[in-house]
């Protein structure tokens, strides 16, 4: 099996021309057989082992999977993190309170003492990267698709105890190519993380929902945190005895500056892609999924800024929530749009007639496309029911934490083991110290109102649960004000309906009290209509799609051999490399590739909260302060872009120049490629990047913390 997946990848790497040599999100594993000249000949001056090396030091050994959501990477030898300020924001807000504002006033901690430690906080190192497809393929033969979920689980488990028996080590197995291949990621993961330095969020948030994927860019999207270890070095729970991580390897931090043309490279853990989706798919999402989503999460957006405005302390404890919710909402309006404007579905459909016309000479995909046209037929009638329950009914906090106890009392009416009842409950009950720690009854109830209006109109009636009818006959002559009475009856009796009831719930629980409450009775109706009525349609759409998706795939090798291939993102360390260079968005209109302080000035706003600027700031503009960290023309640079290939979960991975040293960190792409998870566009796709000089100019001369800037590697111009 190993020889098919080296021989699929040569074929499509190296037999023909290299025009989309920057698409593609690369194992750094096989950067050595495959992609390595191709670096080179783009400006690359390292080795093959200084990127990717089990036995030595590697680039590899400095970059760290954040909090499972983001990127970082370790600069300075005493385990010094950088990330972005998105991805740093929950801590910093959770860490923020009205009298001691870090979110809005910034925080650079003097020394090793004042730094903050957030329980819950994680970063994980890559240690080795395997292939390990024949240890799982040949044992897939004959076992049903709808069955190959749970082996595959089953052959994961078997492969990581093997792995990580007697070490310190963790384990995942990922899927790649649609499941034509599979590879073990080895981490070390380190839980005790600290808070070292943050910008205000006017710096670290500039320009906020109007300028989120949006370039030109003016952010300072960056925060920093520290690793700490056992005294031998090794990962350990909290304590004032550990002593800041020695890692094996931390990017030296360049002060040279960027010009278009320059190699740049970016290697992080991005998310989820799906660059193999079939024109069904894209209809799907375009014309029911994603407008849905953005209209649910709309909902949510209102309701939160409504309280936000009033209160500083509010404002904090849901910042978090709603910086998260908002970003997303606008990607998928960015996305609809951009799949729209760029014909992606037309294209997908001239690629798979390319497929049909090669099937027809090849029987072995023969009924790949009329299988795939037969499951979305089957599928769309329920499309928006999953969409619904997770963006939609449990998208309503008081809801979500009523599902957490679902598990409880279905092993409760069930007379299940104690112990099994006992560890659902556990797991319930800290679910909710999450949820009930931003929530506000008021704001609540309104979202549950609405979108159970929204639910009732875009569901078919046929689809809803019995309980609509209870909902139906509440007071009012429309269905919102139906909904609307029925919300505020349901909060004013709910356990779930306040913090406060909620924690004398949790002090002496019982699920026949649960049964009977009327907000943990809506979710368990809705929630067992999707599982009792839809799921099954669900996973048997998901088992129908699963063998043509990998057929799909290697079919698609064999049919294009000049064309470059490579896995999905999966949450699995990538490298991407491209260049530093602008782009023409519209006719008579060309984007340049960097931003300067000038233009944070230019957008300042004091009367709009995502335009504010703090005073010392705009001090340092005004007389040009820039110290160390300028322009060779004077100006400050803030952010610059690059054509590499990223998506979510890049956020606050490193950029890298040709000598290995960092240049910027990456934190968005441009809306003109908002496609760019289903289909890789040569001409718009950019990637928005911190420039590593404004983040030291933010340090040193706003934070004055230059002692964080001595505890980095600082590498000049030769």
């Amino acid at each position: 099996m190993k020889k098919l997946i080296a021989y699929l990848l040569v074929i499509s790497m190296f037999a023909g021309n290299f025009a989309k040599a920057d698409e593609g999100m690369w194992i750094p594993s096989l950067l050595k057989n495959y992609n390595y000249e191709q670096m080179k000949a783009k400006g690359l001056k390292l080795t093959a082992e200084q990127l990717y090396d089990v036995n030595h030091n590697s680039l590899k050994d400095a970059i760290v999977w954040f909090n499972g959501g983001c990127t970082g990477e370790i600069i300075s030898g005493e385990g010094l993190v950088l990330t972005n300020h998105h991805c740093g924001y929950d801590a910093i807000a959770s860490l923020s309170t009205k009298e001691d504002n870090i979110l809005d006033n910034g925080f650079w901690a003097k020394n090793k003492g004042e730094e903050r430690a957030k329980p819950g906080m994680w970063v994980s190192i890559v240690q080795r990267i395997e292939d390990v497809s024949d240890r799982i393929i040949p044992m897939l033969a004959g076992v049903e698709e709808k069955n190959r979920p749970d082996s595959l689980q089953k052959l994961y488990k078997k492969i990581i105890a093997e792995t990580t028996k007697g070490t310190h080590y963790e384990a995942q197995v990922r899927e790649m190519f649609k499941g034509n291949a599979y590879y073990l990621f080895v981490f070390e993961k380190f839980t005790d993380i600290r808070l070292v330095g943050t910008p205000p969020q006017s710096v670290g948030k500039f320009g906020g929902d109007p300028d989120n994927w949006m370039w030109p860019r003016h952010t300072g999207d960056f925060s920093m945190f520290r690793i700490y270890a056992s005294k031998d070095n090794k990962p350990a729970a909290y304590s004032t005895n550990n002593i800041p991580y020695k890692p094996k390897h931390h990017l030296p931090v360049s002060m040279k500056g960027i010009k278009p043309g320059d190699y740049a490279m970016i290697m992080g853990f991005p998310g989820r892609t799906n660059r193999y989706e079939f024109s069904q798919g894209i209809e799907l999402a375009v014309e029911k999924v994603n407008p849905t989503i953005v209209k649910l999460r709309a909902i949510r957006l209102q309701a939160w800024k409504e309280v936000m405005d009033k209160s500083v302390s509010d404002r904090l404890l849901l910042s978090a929530d709603y910086a998260s919710v908002a970003n997303y909402w606008k990607y998928f309006i960015g996305q609809t749009e951009q799949l729209k404007r760029l014909k992606v579905v037309e294209y997908k459909k001239d690629l798979e007639l390319d497929f049909y016309k090669f099937a027809l000479q090849n029987k072995d995909y023969a009924n790949v496309l009329p299988n795939i046209e037969k499951a979305y037929n089957a599928y769309k009638p329920y499309a928006l029911q999953r969409t619904y329950l997770s963006e939609g009914i449990l998208g309503v906090t008081a809801n979500a934490a009523a599902s957490s106890f679902y598990p409880y009392v279905k092993a409760s009416k069930e007379n299940k083991d104690k112990d099994q009842i006992e560890k659902a409950l556990k797991a319930a009950i800290a679910s909710t110290e999450d949820a009930y720690g931003s929530f506000f009854a008021s704001a609540d109830e309104k979202i549950l109102a609405q979108i159970l209006e929204q639910y009732y109109n875009d569901i078919p009636e046929d689809q809803h649960p019995s309980f609509m009818n209870k909902i139906m006959r509440s007071k009012g002559k429309t269905t919102l004000e139906k909904c609307q009475n029925f919300a505020q009856k349901l909060y004013s009796k709910s356990i779930f309906g306040s913090k406060e009831k909620m924690a004398d719930f949790c002090k002496n629980p019982s699920y026949k009290k649960l049964s009977a409450d009327p907000c943990y009775e809506m979710v368990e109706a809705f929630y067992d209509n999707y599982l009792n009525n839809y799921k099954p349609k669900v996973d048997a759409f998901v088992a129908a799609i699963a063998p043509e998706s990998r057929a799909y795939v290697k079919g698609l090798q064999l049919l294009y051999p000049n064309k470059t291939f490579y896995p999905d993102a999966n949450s699995s360390l990538r490298l991407t490399y491209g260049t530093v260079q602008g782009y023409d968005p519209k006719d008579a209109i060309h984007y340049d590739y960097y931003t300067t302080l000038d233009g944070v000035i230019e957008k300042y706003d004091p009367t709009n909260f995502e335009f504010q600027v703090p005073q010392k700031l705009l001090t340092l503009h005004k007389f040009k302060d820039y110290g160390d960290y300028k322009m060779d023309n004077g100006q400050m640079p803030v952010a610059f872009i690059t054509n590499n290939d990223i998506t979510g979960g890049n956020s606050g991975s490193p950029v890298i120049d040709g000598e290995g040293n960092l240049i910027g960190l990456a934190f968005d792409g441009n809306w003109e490629a908002m496609s760019g998870d289903i289909v890789f566009d040569e001409k718009f796709k950019r990637t928005i990047n911190v420039d590593i000089r404004y983040v030291l100019f933010l340090i040193d001369k706003l934070g004055e913390a230059k002692h964080i800037v001595d505890e980095m590697t600082l590498v000049r111009s030769k």
